[in-house]
């Protein structure tokens, strides 16, 4: 039997959050064909063992490790372009999900899909689609000229408004390469493009945890994945065909989940970002560290304070939920590696930082903006602009200068174009860059 699930991106987190909750509820009627974008070894190992793996939750107690089996595929993006393109023709695939990062969209600052990128380029001149965007554009095209069937498509990464961020960069692929207007609307019409919220800490696999896993299991596992107990999914009640029923595994389905979206972006996401840039300048290695310091769960406190101006008032408790953050943070059996968190900032903090800063004034956000300018000087961190980063260090005498010439990198001339804000960060960085963290 089909999938009826079609997943863009294999990694960790799909794989103890979507995964989870399709297994519970799907009564065997809804596999997820899982598609990595980049790693083959991802692929390989997880067909070597008939799509199989273990998923430990670490909390209180002793780790608690059981096999998942929602997975029924494991595809490659270009390796397994033609079966792609087939699950997403097949009128029996009602689902498509995504878990690529922020970067996987191809967005720029404005929020447009971006065109410069050689990736998108080489999408839009033919040929085996690099992206995922391309990717789907070509199966959503083919599915619309036999039959039209009904979809749902469905992003689970870290954006406000995710659903109408990815409809607007598949839309404006689709211009780009010439669709028509039948099939644009068809898009708009029989396609449904919810949003989302998702909610789990699930670190990067570390040494030793095959072995734990396997030794558990009493079989050998090569692709296991470990979480904290807490986990939540919010959609958005738009969608256009049949779906699992996730909500009798605890998802919510909402008229809008900008409450919840703005909150986990904002406070969990946020701090997130915060801890991981500070924890690197004061030598840290986990969430779990930072937390360990005087200075960690007062840093979740007060941005909490500070970020909840900015959220809507009836969404969850802005100090209650900072609370469950610190327990959470704190937890000791999840290592979640502070450079994991860091990577990619220049996607990430927009979504995150940004919006506050321009709203209210923030002193926790500008020294965590002090950090993360401070870890901008490497060169070889894990981001799409560290070059161009980097590069500024050299281009800048001053460091209110260089404060601005980030902020104009990133998307945001005009909290460049703030001299209070750009002045208050300068005057964070010398301490930071000392590795002391004074919150």
């Amino acid at each position: 039997m089909d999938p009826r699930i079609l997943h863009f991106g294999l990694g960790n987190f799909h794989r103890a959050h979507q995964a989870v909750y399709t297994e519970a509820v799907g009564n065997g009627e809804w596999g997820i064909a899982g598609v990595a974008p980049r790693s083959h070894e991802t692929v390989a190992k997880l067909r070597a063992q008939n799509c199989l793996y273990s998923v430990t939750v670490r909390g209180p107690g002793e780790p608690r490790t059981r096999l998942c089996h929602a997975l029924t595929e494991a595809l490659h993006l270009t390796g397994d372009a033609e079966r792609v393109e087939q699950l997403i023709t097949n009128r029996g695939t009602t689902v498509v999900t995504l878990t690529i990062t922020e970067k996987g969209y191809f967005r720029t600052p404005e929020g447009r899909l971006d065109t410069a990128a050689p990736e998108i380029a080489a999408d839009l001149a033919g040929g085996t689609a690099r992206t995922v965007i391309g990717a789907l554009v070509r199966g959503l095209t083919v599915r619309h000229l036999t039959g039209g069937a009904p979809l749902s498509v469905v992003s689970c990464d870290n954006m406000a408004a995710n659903g109408a961020a990815l409809h607007g960069v598949v839309r404006e692929f689709a211009e780009l390469s010439g669709a028509g207007e039948a099939f644009l609307d068809w898009l708009g019409r029989s396609v449904a493009w919810p949003s989302t919220v998702v909610d789990r800490i699930v670190p990067a696999t570390a040494p030793g945890d095959a072995d734990a896993a396997s030794a558990a299991l009493g079989l050998r596992d090569e692709m296991p994945v470990s979480a904290e107990p807490y986990r939540l999914w919010v959609l958005e009640d738009v969608f256009g065909a049949d779906r699992p029923r996730w909500e009798l595994d605890g998802a919510l389905f909402v008229p809008d989940v900008t409450p919840y979206q703005l909150t986990k972006l904002r406070l969990l996401n946020g701090s997130h970002s915060a801890l991981a840039y500070l924890g690197l300048a004061a030598g840290l290695a986990t969430v779990a560290d930072t937390m360990a310091t005087d200075w960690g769960p007062k840093l979740v406190r007060q941005l909490a304070d500070e970020v909840a101006p900015t959220l809507p008032t009836f969404g969850p408790n802005p100090a209650a939920y900072a609370e469950e953050l610190v327990t959470r943070f704190e937890n000791p059996s999840i290592r979640h590696a502070l450079r994991q968190i860091s990577s990619d900032g220049s996607r990430k903090l927009p979504e995150r930082w940004f919006a506050v800063l321009r709203a209210v004034k923030a002193p926790t956000l500008e020294l965590a903006l002090a950090a993360w300018v401070h870890v901008t000087r490497d060169a070889a961190a894990p981001d799409p602009l560290s070059t161009e980063l980097a590069r500024s260090w050299a281009e800048h005498s001053t460091a209110p200068e260089l404060v601005a010439a980030q902020l104009r990198l990133v998307g945001a001339p005009d909290l460049a174009d703030r001299a209070e804000l750009v002045r208050s960060v300068a005057e964070r960085l010398p301490a930071v860059q000392d590795g002391r963290i004074e919150v």
